[in-house]
């Protein structure tokens, strides 16, 4: 199973020459394999990037969101009381984004991997990255 970080779909759909080789052919073989997911919040975050005009994917916020889930079949995950647990533990998170908190937690709980270029995220225990 792997979790892509908002970075990850965002390079994935927009500027894909900022993924590294490694990232790529996991995305790839993931979804080959349909084993290929996101976070919820990651969809929230895209939408508050393209509201803040940092992001301008020149089609309208709802579809550009559609339209990267469906191009790689990427499967939404959804926050559940173990993961909001997680997210909050002070023993494991240092930094307070509660985007990255939750992905992060969401990766763990799943046990999967996370494809980030995030460099907060690398120190996080349990948390296995690729990049």
């Amino acid at each position: 199973m792997i979790i892509l970080d908002t970075c990850a779909l965002i390079f994935d759909a927009l500027f894909p020459e900022r993924l590294t080789e490694n990232a790529i052919n996991t995305i790839e073989k993931s979804e080959q394999q349909s084993k290929l997911f996101c976070c919820d919040i990651s969809l929230w975050e895209v939408a508050m990037l393209i509201q803040k005009k940092r992001l301008n994917p020149e089609i309208e916020t709802q579809f550009f969101l559609e339209t990267i889930l469906k191009s790689r079949r990427i499967q939404l995950l959804s926050i559940n009381p173990e993961i909001a647990a997680i997210s909050c533990s002070e023993n494991i998170f240092k930094h307070k984004d509660p985007a990255d908190r939750l992905i992060a937690a969401t990766t763990i709980h799943h046990r999967a991997k996370l494809v980030t270029s995030d460099t907060k995220l690398v120190d996080i225990s349990g948390l296995e990255i690729i990049w």
